[in-house]
Parts: structure tokens; sequence; C-alpha cells
């Protein structure tokens, strides 16, 4: 055979017809890959449009269990819960965050009532109840990591305490995975989960989530505890770190700018990755779709498949409900 392999090769073959190209698809998507996120808030009777996010919405915890059921019928086996709390209710201790009858617990209690096999993820972070808007304790224009540690694996006890199945720390602060393991173990809790954000970078595609729990940082910004977007060696020892605190599972936040860190995490650990596709690819694409730039429907199945192609076995998605449904 000559150096060129053609007519001999022809790649086309495997993509001449509909049910070729099924059987020789390398990835797939399902319900069963997605967590769908929940903003839940103070109130009742209110489903409340994010300004920045069309047709995803924040609800008073009457109306999420609508919400939670129809998540479960369509498949989707697990949510991911945050919670909008009021300026009054927000510290610089993270306070609220440990109230046993706090919006985040109460929500957590009332899901694993309506629905008891739905995987429940809590965010544990302090920038909802910070009066600061940081995921940590401020002391004189600095973020104290260990002090924040501590309040973060005090938060996750009372999540696993009001019935979460993992919790979520998104905070990035050095060693809280430990932390929050041993102090899960030492409280009964040792059947709870960890989900780290592992590799979270200080991205601009926050932008929409922020207005989505008003927990926009008031001073400064978040670069000295959220990873810089230029590196990627450090992500890959960041996930190790937390696999070897005792993660049951690692994530990457954002997604789609980020398929080469999924990759490369998903090569240097052995416990499952997820990977967030985060509240500004959601509204480029629904904003794109909205003036008639592409097809929503189409971009949103080749974001998510990029997301299994580049390794990943969760993916958190706004999308989660309309994927799920198109599948």
């Amino acid at each position: 055979m000559s150096h060129s392999q053609f007519p001999y090769s022809r790649p086309r073959r495997l993509r001449a017809s509909a049910n070729i190209r099924r059987m020789v698809e390398e990835n797939h998507l399902s319900a069963s890959d997605f967590i769908a996120p929940l903003f839940v808030m103070e109130g009742t009777g209110v489903k409340e449009e994010i300004a920045s996010m069309p047709d995803y919405y924040r609800f008073t915890l009457d109306l999420l269990m609508d919400e939670v059921r129809k998540i479960e019928d369509l498949g989707i086996p697990s949510v991911l819960l945050f919670a909008k709390v009021p300026d009054e209710k927000k510290d610089n201790k993270g306070t609220e965050a440990l109230n046993p009858d706090g919006l985040m617990q109460k929500a957590v209690r009332a899901i694993k009532d309506e629905c008891p096999n739905l995987v429940v993820m809590t965010d544990v972070a302090m920038d909802p109840y910070s009066s600061y808007g940081h995921d940590g304790i401020v002391d004189n224009g600095q973020i104290l990591n260990d002090e924040s540690a501590d309040l973060l694996a005090k938060m996750a006890v009372s999540h696993a305490d009001a019935g979460a199945d993992f919790v979520a720390p998104s905070d990035m602060m050095d060693g809280r995975i430990l932390m929050m393991r041993e102090a899960l173990e030492e409280m009964g809790h040792a059947n709870t989960g960890i989900m780290a954000y592992s590799a979270k970078y200080a991205s601009s595609y926050y932008g929409p989530f922020r207005d989505a729990l008003d927990s926009a940082p008031g001073f400064g910004d978040k670069k000295t505890y959220q990873m810089n977007p230029a590196n990627s060696l450090e992500a890959v020892k960041e996930a190790i770190t937390d696999e070897q605190e005792g993660a049951d599972i690692v994530m990457v936040k954002p997604g789609l700018p980020y398929l080469d860190i999924v990759r490369a995490v998903k090569e240097s650990v052995h416990v499952p990755v997820s990977v967030y596709n985060v509240s500004g690819e959601y509204s480029m694409i629904k904003a794109a779709a909205q003036n008639g730039w592409l097809n929503e429907e189409e971009a949103m199945m080749e974001a998510l498949i990029a997301f299994k192609r580049a390794g990943a076995d969760l993916i958190a998605t706004y999308f989660a409900k309309d994927a799920a449904r198109l599948l």
C-alpha cells in the first residue's frame, strides 16, 4: 500500500447514515450525567426569573418542591442547592450559614422529604452569607484561610445534619477538604460525600450567578483564592490534593473554556470528575439564540457532549432539564 491510504481509507463511510453515525458514536449523554442547580430564596409563593439567566428562576421553598419533582421525573439524579440570603442575615462570621433552621437546611430537609431518592448536593461557601461577598472570613482586607476552612467544615456538618447526600465546597481555601472530611467523620456523617470544587478559576463567566444570589464581592476580587486562568498544572495539583484529602468527586469550573483542564484532571485522579457549565456559558448561548444567531438546542447539546468528550463524568448545568427532555 502506498503512503497515502486513500482510496482504501475513507472515513466518510462511517458517517454515511444516521444509524452508522449512531453505531460508531464515541461519547453519549444521558440524563444521569446531569446535576441540576437550584436557587432557593426566602418567602412564599414566588418564582422569580433571574434577569441575566433567561428561563432560569429563584424559587421560594414551597414552589421549589414542584421544580424538584419535575427534575426527578426527567430522570435527573441530582440537584445542587444554592441559598439566597437577605442582606440583614449576612455578617463576617457566617452566623446564618450554621443556623439549623436556615434556608439551606430547611431546603435540604424539604427536598429529602419530597423526593427521598434525589441526590441532594449543597453549596458550601461563605459568599452568600458574607457581608463582604467573599468565600471566607475577611480580616484587614485579607481572606483568612484556616479560620474560613474551620467555618466551612462546620457548615458542611450542618448540611449533613439536615440530610445532604453530598456537600460541595466551592470556596478554594487550602486544606478545607481534609478539615471537612474529619469534621463529618467526627459528627457521625461518614456516609456524606464531598464533591470538591477542586479547580475553580477566577473567571468572568460567573457574572449572572452572582446576580442570582446577590453574592458579588464587596471589595477587590477573588484572585487570591480562585485560580489563575493561565494555569493548568496547578489545577491538576489541586485535584490530586483534594482526592488525597478525602474528596469523592472533584470538579472543574468553569466548563467550556476549560475543557483541557477537564481532560488533564480526568487523567490524573481516580475519582469521578464533574464539570460546572456555569451561568455565563448558559447565558451566552441563551442570548445568542434569542438574537437568532445560533440554534439553542444544537449549541446546548454540542456544549454538553464536549464535556463528556473531554472526560467529565458529571455535568452541573442550567440546561439539565432542557437536555434531559431532548434525550
